[in-house]
């Protein structure tokens, strides 16, 4: 069974200028896929390819069977899309947004029930005009999710949101995935990738230089391991080496379970107490830093 979105030797060109250098990737049932990069990697071009809004210079595209650009009504009709910003007529409600994009689809959701899904129950009556920056994008992923996608394309989808308003979407992302929804996300939010993503895919001037599962990035940088020691330990006896000012040691380590277990074996040996143990693995935005060059 072929997967719902795959992408092979992908190009675009724009005359001279190549936003998108013969990428490959796939996306399975269910999955999120976050696709990562500065800007200007070509994560909009690719974006746009596979909504269907621009046509590949070369390579190929599928989207749920269909070439996107060339698909017509009914392939509209199975995907979502949540773009940076939506046009919408200032003077409409939120409830007579979302139902007149309801309108579109054959096997649209409620529109009282998107409405509860994207938690703007209480702007419900409220115009378009008044809504916060959040609350806006709220309504832009209310009005992808009222035909009940297949597949779903978020592009920045928390840009705006406060604390709070982005873990709900986070805890609504979550539930699209265990409904079987396909997620195509972008996000400058390094975070947000790591909480959500199944897999990335760091772009870099149109290629992907790196694809796995978020914590597969970061295998190639060093664990830290920081402690304090109390003043009258002997540190040369340490079986490791580190750097520190008094009383704080701190290492990196490429093998965190054998180095933490040598390390805890010779304080027990001599009772002496690792005070504020912190074992703390590398992030993706380290990883992705590392990647893209971008690195102080």
């Amino acid at each position: 069974m072929s997967p719902p979105v795959s992408v092979e030797a992908l190009r675009k060109e724009y005359g001279p200028i190549q936003a998108l250098a013969g990428i490959t990737f796939h996306i399975d049932e269910g999955e999120v896929f976050s696709l990562l990069g500065p800007n200007g990697a070509g994560k909009t071009t690719a974006a746009e390819i596979l909504e269907g809004y621009r046509a590949p210079t070369s390579g190929r595209v599928s989207v749920l069977g269909q070439v996107p650009f060339e698909a017509g009504s009914a392939f509209r009709d199975r995907i979502g899309i949540v773009l940076q910003r939506a046009g919408l007529e200032p003077q409409l409600r939120v409830h007579e947004a979302v139902g007149l994009y309801r309108l579109s689809y054959s096997r649209p959701r409620d529109v009282d029930e998107v409405v509860e899904m994207v938690g703007l129950v209480d702007q419900r009556e409220a115009p378009v005009r008044t809504l916060s920056g959040g609350q806006m994008r709220r309504l832009d992923l209310a009005l992808a999710l009222v035909g009940d996608p297949q597949v779903l394309f978020l592009d920045e989808p928390t840009t705006g949101f406060d604390p709070g308003a982005r873990r709900r979407a986070w805890s609504l992302v979550e539930g699209l995935k265990g409904l079987g929804k396909t997620v195509f996300l972008t996000t400058h939010y390094l975070d947000e990738a790591q909480k959500l993503a199944d897999r990335v895919a760091v772009l870099d001037r149109g290629a992907i230089v790196a694809e796995g599962p978020p914590e597969s990035l970061t295998v190639e940088d060093s664990t830290t391991i920081r402690f304090r020691l109390h003043p009258g330990a002997d540190r040369t006896s340490m079986p490791l080496g580190g750097s520190g000012y008094g009383r704080e040691v701190v290492f990196e380590t490429k093998d965190p379970v054998r180095d933490l277990q040598a390390l805890t074996a010779w304080a027990l040996d001599r009772g002496i107490d690792l005070e504020a143990l912190e074992v703390r693995r590398p992030s993706l935005e380290e990883a992705y830093l590392r990647l893209v060059g971008e690195q102080e």
